[in-house]
């Protein structure tokens, strides 16, 4: 993929609330729902071979960063964090016996909340618990998410022994007015040590992570900032648009000058034509990865995946997560385990799963998935192949649904043809706009509220 270009007054109009679809229906559809229905569906699909994602909700942060939309404990009580692993280990235990002890987990996750809060040791030990329930594929994808602030070279080992292979290093942004204004103090020295002992150890990949839309950024700014990140050479970079959610999360009050909606699009044009210029494929939504990353070539295979990881290579996995809040997706489910730690540990400790809720997929729902996945990762949809995939007659099925692309062809975000719809560089920037023409949901709920596509 050339350099992008970015025309900012399409990004304008399309610029509207959708959902980022790790999950078809989204996770806003959840209800409450007995959590012995969701055992008796992981129970009945014990006997399939079906690989494993596993993924670890590792909640505890020292500080809060004022921007987080993430679902986090706030302490500097280290012992906090070895009751929690008490907890996921008895949890663990609990789904094992249920999930079957030969399917091997082809993709593993720590996710947070900051994961590099545990001690050392305490990652250690996580990782052996984890195997004496769960085998690892010889090519597992072992990733976790890294807060450089509180970051030793002994974690680095820790994580090693572990079985992890890549990480997510958190930056946002190198600015110190930026940083002092979302409350998140992160030298560019601290950075760069974390990312040089990753790779003496040798992680096989590195993603750095970056924000556009905080207080204080300009072009200016952020530009410098992606340059320093460029030299860094990350093999990807996961570029966020901040979703202001005050009504969801309070303490983003806090953050009052915000850029204007134009300085906001500006960010984004430059990071596309920066990213793309020097290297980068930009995969969609916030993901950009260079060209010989196995995103990037599974994306050109048509191969990628999208759930509640973002973009993933491991995509047809069962997950089955673990910790406060996670949510799994198998056996034709979403389910998800309670917010409030407290409520957490007192299912463990009643000897029941902490699941708070869920939803179990209609026919319907399958099929849409599917759709909305595959113009996600692959950018294009073949009727015939999707036909015999699905087992329906495409275009008659979404006969509503292609009709009213119309506007989507004439701004130039899609592109017909004999086969079906591919989207272009331009559409690219605005997936959620065209995935949201095939959900049969979306708009039909005052009470859901998403994040603006841009």
């Amino acid at each position: 993929m050339s350099a992008l270009q970015v025309d900012l007054d399409l990004i304008r109009k399309y610029n509207v609330a959708a959902p980022r679809y790790t999950s078809y229906p989204p996770a806003t559809h959840f209800v409450e729902m007995p959590g012995q229905e969701i055992l008796d569906r992981i129970r009945n699909g014990a006997a399939t071979t079906d690989d494993l994602s596993l993924y670890f909700h590792l909640p505890f942060c020292r500080s809060l960063c004022w921007y987080c939309g993430c679902t986090t404990v706030i302490t500097t009580d280290q012992s906090a964090s070895a009751q929690y692993l008490d907890y996921v280990s008895r949890e663990m235990a609990m789904m094992a016996a249920l999930i079957g002890s030969e399917r091997k987990v082809v993709q593993l996750h720590f996710g947070g909340g900051s994961p590099t809060f545990l001690l050392p040791d305490e990652i250690r030990a996580l990782g052996k618990t984890i195997r004496s329930h769960f085998p690892f594929d010889d090519q597992i994808e072992a990733g976790v998410e890294i807060d450089p602030r509180h970051f030793t070279r002994d974690h680095v080992t820790a994580l090693r022994e572990a079985g992890f292979n890549r990480a997510s290093v958190g930056v946002q942004d190198f600015d110190a007015k930026v940083q002092l204004a979302v409350h998140r103090i992160q030298p560019k020295a601290q950075t760069e040590q974390t990312i040089n002992w990753l790779r003496e150890a040798g992680f096989a990949s590195l993603n750095i992570d970056l924000i556009y839309g905080l207080p204080h950024q300009t072009a200016e700014t952020f530009g410098k900032t992606l340059d320093e990140v460029i030299e860094m050479q990350p093999d990807r970079l996961a570029v966020f648009n901040y979703a202001h959610v005050p009504w969801i999360k309070p303490a983003q009050k806090i953050l009052k000058v915000l850029p204007t909606p134009e300085m906001k699009l500006e960010l984004l044009k430059l990071t596309v034509e920066r990213l793309t210029s020097n290297g980068y494929c930009y995969i969609g939504m916030d993901h950009f990865a260079r060209a010989d990353d196995e995103l990037a070539i599974a994306q050109r295979n048509k191969t990628l995946q999208r759930n509640f990881q973002g973009y993933s290579t491991r995509g047809h996995a069962d997950i089955y997560a673990f910790g406060m809040s996670s949510i799994s997706q198998a056996n034709g489910a979403y389910w998800q385990n309670h917010k409030d730690l407290s409520d957490y540990y007192e299912a463990i400790n009643a000897g029941t799963a902490p699941i708070s809720k869920g939803y179990v997929l209609t026919a319907d729902d399958q099929i849409r998935r599917e759709v909305i996945g595959r113009l996600m990762c692959d950018l294009s949809l073949d009727f015939g192949k999707m036909s015999e995939r699905l087992g329906i007659d495409f275009p008659n099925y979404f006969a509503r649904e292609l009709a009213s692309l119309g506007d989507l062809q004439a701004d130039g975000l899609i592109e017909t043809n004999a086969c079906g719809l591919v989207v272009t560089d331009l559409g690219r920037l605005l997936i959620r706009n065209i995935a949201v023409r095939f959900d049969a949901y979306f708009g039909k709920s005052a009470d859901e509220r998403f994040s603006k596509s841009i």
